[in-house]
């Protein structure tokens, strides 16, 4: 994961430069120099947009894998990132746990969906850290939400229901917390987490 994000900031590193070539073409009036250019970088261009998004290797490896499995599922999947997440109360692999647990949910929701849709949102600022996952698959029976969070509470028959479980009790070790709305359109879980070193949550 180290070498990815490693690879990664290079990548962006080289699109600075891309941009100075391409201006520098655009000055020369040789535009159609510039076009073909542009074509050839633009595929980097966009792994490097889609992959780096927070300061956390295993944070990037992990929206890596699951835009893949996403992919494969022909799920459309669109995710909003800002903040380097570097303030986050706990370690990155415990984040993880949670986002992976969300996203893997979202996904088997959505297995019977025709134009399934997966939206994901990371966004920090000073009071903390704010996360969603939300698909657009069928509403969660409103008898589940109240104890949707307890340990083998799921709609999808028994042996199920520890993913949110642990979703919920890795939050509030480090005090976080998270919610759940659903309704005919979309499914959404969001959750906040305080900076590190504050106990201030971001509403």
């Amino acid at each position: 994961m180290d070498e990815l994000n490693r690879a990664l900031r290079a990548q962006r590193h080289d699109f600075l430069n891309h941009l100075q070539v391409v201006s520098s073409l655009i000055e020369m009036q040789e535009y159609g120099e510039a076009g073909d250019y542009i074509d050839r970088v633009s595929g980097d261009i966009r792994q490097v947009s889609r992959f780096m998004r927070t300061d956390h290797p295993a944070i990037n490896a992990l929206l890596r894998a699951k835009l893949s499995d996403c992919e494969k599922a022909g799920i459309l999947t669109e995710v909003t990132a800002s903040g380097s997440w570097q303030t986050l109360p706990l370690p990155a692999w415990e984040f993880c746990r949670v986002l992976s647990n969300l996203i893997d949910n979202a996904i088997d929701a959505m297995r019977d969906t025709a134009n399934g849709q997966l939206h994901i949102t990371l966004r920090q600022d000073r009071r903390g850290c704010f996360f969603s996952v939300s698909n657009n698959g069928p509403c969660i029976p409103k008898e589940f939400l109240p104890r949707i969070f307890e340990a083998g509470i799921s709609s999808h028959g028994e042996g199920r229901g520890m993913g949110l479980f642990i979703v919920k009790s890795t939050l509030e070790k480090y005090g976080g917390t998270v919610l759940v709305s659903s309704n005919e359109n979309r499914t959404v879980f969001s959750g906040t987490l305080p900076c590190a070193g504050g106990k201030e949550n971001h509403a």
